[in-house]
């Protein structure tokens, strides 16, 4: 099964290193700094207009530097992890053949953190390369997400040799910037040393006003700007129109280009900058459209010739930006609605397929209702098709209330329950409940009701409370096919699925047995096929129904190892319980050894996604066959794991039971994983002792997240390191390890 998602909704000109400016002034100083930089991380921290951008863009262009470069220039659009990662990593993919799109694909996965599989599989590619890259972050400030942050200070504590990492921001990047420093892992440029010299300013001056500066005009202008290079972009476009403007004006620089520099424009060139100053790229197609007029690509070209603030952002020049300290600038000098302009710009956008922009720009005309009959009518044909769920969900929470209808608000709880938020989807299923009424229509289903029902069984709460989810789903069904109506077939596969993490394995299956045939008739996408199947099989398994599993195991057979062929496994949480459900067969059949390597495979699948249940029962099934193999520690180890997880993450009551009677069967004291010499091979860092630390106590890794303001996905990819470094399978050993070690 090749995967037939459409490409991810991202504008390549972001991953394109912006070109050299005609007439830039080589910074060769800061240039040769950036190309010896052996840190882990390059930071370039300055406030607006002092040339991070442009010193960036030059030095990756420099012939003497050898490494890979992969740029992202961020906007306000990417402050979201899914869409932020599928930017870097296929920026990292375009410019190395050592970056395969596993590590993309692996965002593809329901409720999984980029910690959890993106940044692993990428650490490790670049781990086995041998090719110096380097990867580029523009813009950095407009980032606020912590879970953003998280992430890329855990690609930073794991840097290998082969990539380093360069942010250019206008404040320091909430990153461990003190520890770095002191460890000597950091490279900064910071304002003082992107001011441009006297020698450098009179360089640049002179090539932009077209001619030789004298050695008063120099230092006048020198000494207003203070080597600010926007200020000094300013002022030669004042002395290019009038050489007399030297310097002794104390306007404002802003004012000077209102005053000075738009007047002596060409009335189209004006007119362009100043009308589209509220878009935030543009191009000569897009402006046409946005400001109605012809000719605009020309314009830009012209522009950019003339050096006068427009800055092509590819080598072909499709697109381009303004200044943004400028924009403010233009705004003041317009005479119509910039609001018109950035419905019509949506109007383009749409028309180009492009729908997230043409969201944005709608919401930030303040189109309102607009934009959210945009989201209904392409959440299932354009928003989820391309992964792109969490930018969904994005858009509709800058949405009013009053223009989120109950359907939306339905939709929308699916997007958070596609980004395993179930604090969001109870949220919107509230929304969609107090907004509904008995004449809402659903699509598809025969009661608005029995939809919000369904979902708030399905992912509105921990597998704890499955009796709960079990009298939701219930209560779903029974308005859903009430008068005898045949009902929205996820009603029945909620409430198999329900009924299954309840322990009602007998029940759960014949409901989805008897939703099992419809997979060919109703064509079923691949993802579905494979979830039902998985729920499917755990239940005949534990129902004793041997041969009907096997059946199941086998017509799911080929979507399975195409999804695992396609490396496609985390967006297809169905494929855990397929090779959980087949290793239990395996063991049931004596085939042990075939048994416990399968069922190590399905517990690391269900480590992708956030259904701790399945895990669970994983772990369990593989303490038995490790059990049988006669390796009493590895099965120990498993059990060790399972009692994490059941301490860490709310299970259902029979899953507690279930545990209880194996740790009875097989003893409750963890065993070593793995023999150890007594030296700690590979040094911890800061971050995973302050996480040792913690596992002494009885916090949970959701409290310890809490106290140390980290997701409980990052807590658990750092404790995977902090195990494999202390050659440990469970928290209890990890603790005694580091005694016995004294580091705590």
């Amino acid at each position: 099964m090749t995967s037939d998602r459409p490409a991810r909704p991202l504008l390549a000109v972001k991953q394109v290193i912006p070109p050299v400016r005609t007439g830039a002034i080589p910074r060769e100083r800061l240039q040769r700094q950036l190309r010896l930089a052996e840190t882990r991380l390059t930071v370039v921290v300055a406030p607006a207009g002092w040339g991070k951008t442009s010193l960036l863009s030059g030095w990756a262009a420099d012939a003497g530097e050898k490494r890979r470069i992969a740029w992202v220039s961020l906007d306000e659009n990417d402050d979201e992890p899914v869409r932020f990662w599928s930017y870097v990593l296929t920026a990292l993919h375009r410019v190395s053949d050592d970056i395969s799109t596993g590590p993309l694909q692996a965002l593809d996965g329901a409720g999984v953190a980029p910690t959890d599989l993106a940044l692993p599989i990428l650490l490790n590619e670049l781990a086995a390369s041998t090719r110096p890259h380097v990867l580029v972050l523009d813009d950095y400030h407009v980032l606020a997400d912590p879970r953003i942050h998280e992430a890329v200070e855990f690609l930073v504590t794991y840097l290998p040799p082969s990539l380093r990492l360069v942010i250019a921001a206008r404040t320091d990047p909430p990153l461990p910037i003190a520890r770095l420093r002191a460890r000597g892992e950091l490279t900064e440029l910071r304002a003082s040393q992107l001011r441009f010299s006297p020698d450098e300013a009179v360089a640049l001056v002179s090539a932009v006003a077209g001619n030789d500066l004298d050695g008063a005009t120099a230092a006048a202008v020198w000494e207003r700007t203070e080597g600010w290079a926007a200020g000094l972009q300013l002022a030669a476009l004042a002395l290019r129109a009038d050489p007399a403007k030297a310097g002794g004006d104390d306007r404002h620089l802003l004012d000077y280009f209102a005053a000075e520099i738009l007047p002596a424009l060409a009335p189209a060139q004006r007119d362009l900058l100043v009308r589209a100053a509220p878009l935030e790229r543009l191009s000569g197609p897009l402006c046409d459209a946005a400001l109605q007029v012809t000719g605009s690509a020309g314009v830009l070209a012209d522009l950019v010739r003339a050096d006068l603030f427009v800055a092509a952002l590819d080598d072909e020049q499709h697109w381009y930006r303004l200044h943004r300290l400028l924009r403010d600038a233009l705004a003041r000098e317009a005479t119509t609605d910039p609001r018109e302009v950035l419905r019509r710009a949506a109007t383009w956008f749409a028309a180009e397929d492009r729908i997230d922009d043409a969201v944005h720009h709608l919401q930030r005309a303040g189109r309102d209702d607009d934009a959210a009959g945009l989201l209904e009518n392409n959440a299932e044909t354009w928003f989820f098709p391309r992964g792109a769920a969490a930018t969904y969900l994005r858009f509709g929470e800058r949405l009013p209330g009053s223009a989120v209808g109950p359907t939306l608000a339905l939709t929308l709880a699916y997007a958070a329950a596609l980004c395993g938020d179930h604090a969001r989807v109870n949220r919107w299923l509230d929304a969609a409940d107090a907004a509904g009424t008995p004449d809402t229509v659903a699509s598809g289903w025969h009661s608005f009701r029995a939809a919000v029902l369904c979902w708030r069984a399905t992912f509105g709460g921990p597998d704890a409370e499955s009796a709960r989810s079990v009298a939701l789903a219930q209560e779903a069904f029974d308005l859903e096919t009430e008068g005898g109506a045949p009902g929205h077939p996820n009603v029945r596969l909620a409430l198999g699925g329900a009924l299954a993490l309840d322990g009602r394995f007998e029940e759960a299956a014949a409901l989805l047995l008897d939703q099992w045939p419809r997979r060919d008739r109703d064509s079923w996408p691949p993802w579905v096929a494979l979830n039902v199947g998985g729920s499917l099989a755990v239940c005949l398994v534990e129902s004793g129904r041997g041969e009907e599993c096997d059946r199941v195991l086998r017509e799911t057979g080929p979507l399975a190892e195409a999804v695992e062929r396609d490396r496609q496994e985390a967006s297809a949480p169905g494929l855990a319980a397929l090779r959980i459900a087949e290793g239990r067969r395996g063991y049931l059949s004596a085939d042990v050894e075939a048994a416990a390597v399968r069922l190590r495979r399905g517990v690391t699948l269900a480590e992708l996604h956030p259904r701790p249940t399945l895990l669970f029962l994983g772990l369990l099934y593989l303490a038995d066959a490790e059990l049988a193999r006669g390796d009493r520690p590895a099965a120990l180890a498993a059990l060790a794991r399972a009692r994490e997880v059941v301490n860490d993450e709310p299970v259902s009551a029979y899953a507690a039971q279930r545990l209880e009677a194996a740790e009875a069967r097989l003893g409750r004291a963890g065993a070593r994983a793995a023999k150890r010499s007594g030296a700690l091979m590979e040094e911890l860092t800061d971050r995973e002792m302050s996480i040792l630390r913690a596992l002494q106590g009885p916090a949970s890794q959701r409290e310890i997240g809490a106290a140390l303001y980290l997701s409980i996905n990052t807590v658990k990819a750092y404790n995977k390191s902090l195990y494999r470094k202390l050659g440990v399978a469970s928290r209890h050993d990890a603790v005694t390890a580091a005694r016995d070690l004294g580091l705590i």
